[in-house]
């Protein structure tokens, strides 16, 4: 179905009834990233999937100002306020972990917990925003004159996501059929707007987050395992969880062990 949020046209799938469960994928995805994930949790849950702004069948007005973390947060807002949902567990993955994080942080009120697979709170230094942020536009341009196939076999081949190189080639050429769908401009305004450099710090609040917190990462991806041990020290009430034998995109790369963790998760309150 689409939903309208203020000149946007967001697309949500919605599976099963229950207690409401957000979905939120990560840069290059869309709604059907969830799906294996999906074979797991019970009808009992109302699972929410949306096309993030710039991807999938999501189209959002010309204004790059709404692809920003904070924008996208009201628009998710709307969202649950058009499905009847006062407020929703988030599962986040990367890109989609960091707006759920942003979520909590900006509109603790419609978060019941956090579950943030492979995300972080962003950068804490200034510079280091300015340097990502410029990096974010190279690549914004890249697409933009390239195309988003060329952009896409250079994206794979970052040292982030080569652990998914030892998946079926079917399974990979399903996720590169996935990623090819997305338009130039969109992937290049969600960069621009969402990327790590633009979005901000969220370091100095995650002591006051009283949100209930899961840190999903995968063993191989030692950034974000780091990344996640220092959230786990400051965030007050959380959980680190580590999965063996994966990297970045856990619910890709162990589809059972995550899936299986996330249902007792989500089952267990």
């Amino acid at each position: 179905m689409n939903i309208h949020i203020r000149g946007a046209d967001y697309h949500v799938a919605v599976r099963g009834k229950g207690r409401p469960v957000l979905f939120l994928h990560g840069f290059t995805g869309d709604h059907s990233t969830w799906d294996e994930t999906l074979a797991y949790l019970p009808e009992s849950m109302m699972c929410i999937r949306i096309d993030l702004p710039g991807h999938g069948k999501t189209v959002m007005p010309d204004d790059s100002a709404r692809f920003t973390v904070e924008e996208t947060c009201k628009d998710l807002c709307g969202v649950l306020d058009a499905l009847s949902i006062e407020q929703a567990d988030l599962v986040g993955y990367s890109m989609g972990g960091r707006v759920a994080l942003s979520m909590a942080c900006l509109h603790p009120d419609k978060v019941t917990r956090l579950i943030l697979e492979s995300a972080s709170p962003g950068l804490r230094e200034a510079l280091a925003r300015e340097t990502r942020r410029a990096a974010d536009e190279q690549l914004a341009q890249f697409i933009e004159n390239k195309g988003v196939e060329a952009f896409v076999e250079k994206w794979e081949e970052i040292p982030l996501f080569q652990s998914q190189k030892n998946l079926p080639d079917e399974i990979q050429q399903q996720i590169r059929a996935q990623r090819i769908k997305n338009r130039p401009q969109g992937l290049a305004q969600s960069l621009r707007g969402m990327g790590t450099g633009k979005q901000p710090s969220w370091w100095e609040r995650l002591p006051k987050l009283k949100t209930e917190t899961i840190l999903f990462t995968g063993e191989k991806d030692k950034k974000f395992c780091a990344i996640a041990q220092e959230m786990d020290e400051q965030l007050p009430n959380s959980k680190k969880v580590v999965i063996q034998g994966s990297g970045h995109a856990i619910h890709v790369e162990q589809p059972q062990k995550f899936g299986t963790m996330l249902m007792e998760f989500l089952l267990k309150g």
